[in-house]
């Protein structure tokens, strides 16, 4: 199954997701990533929804990534004796420690570290920025405020610090607990919430000791401030436009976006753009221009791969919905304007050896009557350097290595083919020209780019390029051994 657009589609499973024929029609549709989200279901219904993705993959013959995002800390308000209760703009009101059960005045915020950190002037958000207040007088177990923004409080409701790095680890027992339970399940990508500082992925890293990539969330100030810290530290991104847009005023959110993803794009590391992409499908089988044009600037922009989430997890039109991206993609990528959009914001950054390599191979291909790029990759490396040059033609990443290529399936362009492993060009040449025949990219009168590396099977080692023929007679008449 060969898709016809380079950006990726993600779906979240969920409730509305769980069974095998409809996450397999969520990837005949265009879905090349599944996410469980970590958040809900246990770990039981978890590990069915993988396996069916790995039933799913097993069928298809094509690979699939599984990104299992973890929760993060979640702070909450306590509970009110008497219900809901109304805040009004100019009111006192105060955080404390005090478990007791709230009223009109207080209630408890279980969470000494906010007031560890809190100076008089921040603010704290309520319900996800409904209610505003800003602090007065604060201790180490209270927070004397004054709402600026009034509305209902009720119990457990959210609580964001957008003024504040907070004395908190990006990763909570739970959280622990559930990174071992999808290492061990096999996942792809680990999606971390709460990311604040490059040391919070440091840990995340440690912990999954090279079972699965680490794909940082960028949804809180902090993160945006340290951003190029993280990036250096991470293996992907996800810009989770949801928590941005409330602990930073709404309409920094597209600038930021922007930024973040050409900023992915130079360090060569995927970048995913999420939340409320196409929010109204969650009840329409229709979206909204508006969101239709919100999934398309992100793919303007070159970003790697769009997001579904409440969409997909709990709609009444989950396929659908990975059907509308699917057609939107294709839209965009056929606009001329795209070409122009992506060429021009290219790095033009040279610094190794297979940084040459691969701007040669689009170049080349580009110029040239060649009908797509062959990367052999044993890290993904040179696929994801080839991505960052977003070629015209398209790329097929080859290697021996599944978890490699379920990881590059978040990467802009990959069509991951899994070769046997390989110990002289020759063979790497021929089982190129197979894939690009095999799967519609070339037929035997036509020529590919092959690069790669050698000595075979060794990470950081892509040294050549090769313009090859698709007919196999030819390659064998042509190639020295």
């Amino acid at each position: 199954m060969r898709r016809h657009r380079k950006v990726k589609i993600v779906a979240t499973l969920g409730p509305a997701s769980s069974d095998f024929a409809t996450i397999r029609a969520l990837f005949e549709a265009g879905a090349d990533v599944f996410r469980l989200n970590m958040s809900h279901g246990t770990h039981e219904e978890q590990r069915a929804r993988y396996d069916i993705i790995r039933r799913v993959e097993a069928e298809s013959g094509r690979p699939i990534a599984v990104l299992a995002d973890l929760q993060g800390p979640k702070l909450r308000v306590g509970t009110f004796a008497q219900g809901p209760h109304d805040l009004a703009d100019g009111q006192a009101f105060r955080f404390d420690l005090d478990p007791a059960p709230g009223d009109a005045s207080r209630v408890q915020l279980p969470h000494p570290e906010i007031f560890a950190a809190l100076e008089p002037g921040a603010e704290l958000l309520v319900n996800d920025g409904k209610i505003r207040l800003r602090v007065e007088a604060c201790g180490a177990d209270f927070a004397d405020c004054v709402v600026t923004a009034g509305g209902a409080i009720s119990n457990r409701k959210g609580v964001n610090v957008p003024d504040v790095v907070l004395p908190l680890a990006a990763l909570s027992d739970k959280d622990r607990d559930d990174l071992e339970f999808a290492c061990g399940l096999g996942v792809d990508w680990l999606a971390l919430s709460f990311v604040q500082r490059p040391e919070d992925v440091i840990e995340a890293r440690e912990l999954a000791k090279g079972r699965a990539a680490i794909l940082s969330k960028i949804e809180k100030p902090a993160a945006v401030r340290a951003f190029s810290e993280i990036l250096k530290v991470s293996d992907g991104i996800m810009v989770a436009r949801g928590d941005l847009g409330v602990e930073l005023p709404v309409h920094s959110v597209p600038p930021i976006q922007k930024r973040l993803v050409r900023a992915c794009r130079a360090a060569a590391k995927p970048v995913i753009v999420a939340t409320q992409m196409l929010e109204s499908m969650i009840e329409s089988p229709m979206p909204t221009r508006a969101e239709v044009s919100d999934v398309a600037t992100a793919i303007y922009e070159g970003a790697d791969a769009v997001m579904l989430s409440a969409e997909s997890a709990a709609g009444a039109y989950p396929v659908e919905a990975v059907a509308t991206m699917d057609n939107v993609a294709r839209s965009v990528e056929s606009d001329p304007t795209y070409r122009d959009i992506i060429e021009s914001s290219r790095s033009a950054r040279r610094q190794t050896v297979a940084d040459a390599i691969v701007a040669a191979a689009r170049e080349i291909a580009e110029t040239t009557d060649i009908s797509c790029i062959c990367a052999f990759t044993q890290s993904g490396t040179t696929a994801s350097l080839t991505a960052r040059e977003r070629p015209r033609v398209p790329i097929v990443a080859m290697s021996s290595e599944q978890g490699t290529l379920r990881r590059l399936c978040l990467t802009w362009g990959t069509h991951c083919v899994k070769t046997p492993s390989l110990e002289r060009f020759k063979q790497a040449v021929v089982n190129a020209a197979k894939a690009a025949r095999d799967f519609g990219f070339a037929d035997e009168s036509n020529q590919i780019v092959v690069m790669a590396g050698v000595p075979f099977n060794v990470p950081g080692t892509t040294n050549i390029l090769r313009i090859a023929p698709c007919d196999e007679r030819l390659i064998y008449r042509t190639d020295p051994e």
